[in-house]
């Protein structure tokens, strides 16, 4: 398979060494020949910007679609997972960073074309495929290669991503996308900036135009990080922008950081951190908030805004009872999301449901 040319670049002309400047995220880095971008994947070679991670990957893994984490998506569903090496943020607390701070002749890699990927999904009976691990924005080409493909067999595409990406790649890749986890890190500047190496008000904004301007499905995922974005006024600011950006009825997830990459020397997020930031959520208005990567049964399951019903109860990211007909509550109540119209059957422990 060759490495193709990639999309979202321009030459710069009159600039030595055959710079070229991408214009895939907001980073629009200057590249010289023979030189990769901040992503790693991203390669100058005699004045054309080639994407090296076109058709690789690091490795596949059939999880439940909750692990995403997306909880109105198809839930109770298994999902293809992969990614490929690199990543244009550069999160000090990364917990993929063995992945996304990687070269591609760091890691072992597979090559595999758009058709080998949605066949392994149908072999493993995966409703969807999810781009996710590291950042799938850096290799977008063969994100829409793939999604276009699995689109015509019938199979849903997930993104996981930060939403560092420029409105015009944003405009080609989404409109084969069907689900997005969007990771909303912070909401202060100073923590984008000094924590991430990328600025929030490019995120914010992808965020509106996902929410409001397309088809994607999206749910948010806000990792909580002892002293750095834990203040209960910061998650009421995230909050009230959701609030008015958004409205009430997406998933909030706020998910539990463990030490990791950069950040050996703090904590893990206490669970009543998690328990407050949901809190706040709940009083504010938000009708469906999570918390994630504890165990915290309340937290991990979907109640009918309405009436209160336990919809879809939670255990991690097993199902343990499923009571949604169709997208609808008992009471009438309709309920925000993409859901089967098959149950899940509860997983009792296993990854993910069986379906009858």
């Amino acid at each position: 398979m060759n490495t193709p040319v990639a999309k979202w670049w321009t030459p710069l002309e009159g600039a030595p060494n055959q710079k070229v400047r991408c214009t895939l995220c907001p980073r629009f880095c200057e590249i010289g020949d023979g030189q990769h971008g901040f992503c790693f994947i991203r390669r100058n070679r005699d004045g054309t910007l080639y994407q090296d991670g076109y058709g690789t990957s690091t490795g596949f893994a059939v999880d439940p679609i909750e692990k995403k984490p997306l909880n109105h998506f198809l839930p109770g569903t298994p999902v293809l997972s992969f990614g490929t090496a690199g990543c244009n943020l550069g999160c000090r607390f990364c917990q993929n960073w063995s992945i996304s701070k990687a070269k591609l002749d760091e890691v072992r890699s597979h090559r595999i074309t758009p058709t080998d990927v949605v066949d392994l999904a149908q072999k493993h009976h995966c409703p969807s495929i999810a781009y996710t691990y590291n950042d799938p924005t850096i290799w977008g080409e063969w994100v829409m290669d793939i999604a276009r493909a699995a689109r015509e067999r019938g199979v849903k595409s997930v993104m996981v991503t930060a939403g560092y990406i420029t409105p015009e790649a944003r405009e080609e890749i989404y409109p084969f996308i069907d689900a997005a986890n969007v990771d909303l890190k912070a909401f202060t500047e100073t923590f984008y900036h000094k924590l991430t190496f990328s600025h929030i008000e490019d995120i914010l904004d992808t965020i509106s135009w996902l929410y409001n301007q397309t088809d994607v499905w999206v749910e948010l995922t806000n990792l909580i990080i002892p002293t750095h974005n834990d203040a209960p006024e910061e998650i009421r600011q995230m909050v009230g922008w959701i609030l008015e950006n958004c409205g009430d009825d997406i998933p909030v997830h706020f998910t539990a950081f463990h030490p990791d990459f950069k950040m050996m020397d703090l904590p893990r997020t206490p669970s009543e951190t998690l328990n407050m930031a949901r809190s706040i959520a709940q009083t504010m208005g938000l009708k469906y908030v999570y918390v994630g990567n504890v165990h915290n049964l309340e937290g991990q399951t979907t109640y009918c805004p309405k009436c209160g019903t336990d919809l879809i109860q939670r255990d991690w990211h097993a199902i343990l009872n499923y009571r949604l007909n169709g997208n609808r509550c008992p009471c009438g109540e309709p309920i925000s999301g993409v859901f089967s119209p098959v149950k899940p059957i509860p997983s009792q422990g296993n990854r993910y449901p069986v379906f009858r």
